[in-house]
């Protein structure tokens, strides 16, 4: 059966849900170190940068009409992709535990029933998202979607009563650079799904753009929301801002809707991820499975801190996609007929080893972008010296 188109005002639904997130909102208190308008600048250029990529990445399912991990076979070949196919549904995996976890502790926070109450809530809504289909959401992700831009609003207005309360709260403890890549990391780990949207989309190359700049613009506001509350409120735990304003039953609606929203994707993509793993799996009961693993996940590991999954995934999808983009936008090369692209893997591996290395050193516009700047300088020399830049 023919896969149903979606709209651009569907896609940008879709990419609003995906930014509106607990883990964006809680990696923003990261930044109150760097003190409000150094935090500003240092979001705005990582999502810049991050969105940037993001728009490339889903114009290549697009321009296509193939999933994430199908557009990987094109630089990889059919075999090689299945290593970032695998890579791929063990992080969304990953992700999934962690916005289950998240959400459920500051639903725990707000009103406490036990946190394994609200791990087994949030998964259980998860599945009915997943069980309704991304096609068939239609009037439901709307509802949610505005019920969560007014909470959103709502939640901003709390944080941000309180004026410059905090405009000396600066220190050294974050480095402008770290702080950058930080903020490229959000987007960073959705390179490797966006293709699963923009796909099915009627106006491909509209659907991708209003999808990266619909998710930059959500996910700058989650970011500046976090820094807000941690600089302003003083309060870097998002239960206790809501109790303190008072938004009881509002800002649970706010934790419980944005986590299942973003969630959704992870454990959807999953899905199609694995299918390029074999045929014989269906995404939507591996989409399931991720969700009851994750939730199961949620509830018997601790997962606190999230800053270093988030460089692990920057270090393996940057020089994937920085590969990707080379291909297809430059060298106009397909490997989707082969089962190995060995050039293209040793790139990678270089790329992964240097991304790792330059963590190390204290750039100004982060780890990401140089890195994927050597990776496709990298693809391009190989393959111009090899005398391939036309096949």
């Amino acid at each position: 059966m023919e896969e149903k188109k979606t709209s651009v005002y569907e896609n940008g639904l879709i990419w609003f849900g995906a930014g509106v997130s607990l883990a964006e909102i809680l990696t923003g208190t990261y930044f109150a170190p760097l003190g409000f308008q150094k935090g500003l600048a240092a979001v705005l250029l990582g999502h810049l940068v991050g969105c940037a990529l993001l728009f490339l990445a889903g114009l290549i399912g697009a321009r296509t009409g193939k999933s994430a991990m199908e557009t990987v076979k094109l630089s990889f070949g059919r075999k090689g992709a299945l290593l970032f196919a695998a890579l791929n549904v063990l992080q969304l995996v990953g992700w999934t535990a962690i916005m289950i976890y998240d959400g459920a502790l500051a639903a725990e926070g707000v009103f406490a029933v036990g946190r394994w109450v609200w791990c087994l809530v949030i998964g259980a809504l998860i599945l009915v998202w997943i069980l309704i289909g991304i096609q068939n959401l239609g009037r439901l992700n709307t509802v949610a979607m505005a019920a969560l831009f007014c909470l959103t609003l709502i939640l901003s207005g709390v944080i941000f009563r309180g004026g410059a309360a905090g405009a000396g709260a600066a220190d050294e403890s974050l480095s402008f650079g770290a702080a950058v890549e930080l903020s490229v990391a959000m987007p960073l780990s959705w390179l490797p799904l966006i293709s699963d949207y923009t796909r099915s989309a009627k106006r491909g190359t509209a659907a991708t753009a209003v999808s990266a700049a619909v998710y930059g613009l959500v996910s700058c506001w989650m970011y500046v929301i976090g820094m807000g509350a941690a600089i302003f409120a003083g309060e870097s735990d998002l239960a206790q801002i809501i109790l303190r304003a008072g938004l009881g039953v509002a800002g649970l609606l706010v934790i419980v809707l944005s986590t299942v929203t973003t969630t959704f994707l992870d454990a959807w993509s999953a899905g199609i991820s694995s299918e390029s793993l074999s045929a014989r799996l269906s995404g939507k009961w591996v989409a399931v499975g991720t969700a009851v693993v994750g939730t199961l996940g949620a509830l018997l590991f601790p997962m606190d801190d999230i800053t270093d999954f988030l460089y692990l995934i920057g270090s393996v999808f940057a020089p994937m996609v920085a590969i990707q983009i080379a291909d297809f936008f430059l060298l106009r090369r397909s490997r989707e007929g082969v089962d190995f692209d060995a050039r293209d893997l040793v790139i990678w591996a270089l790329g992964f080893v240097a991304y790792r290395l330059l963590m190390r050193v204290d750039l100004p516009v982060g780890s990401t972008l140089p890195d994927m700047a050597l990776t496709m300088a990298l693809c391009l020399a190989a393959h111009a010296a090899a005398g391939t830049r036309h096949e």
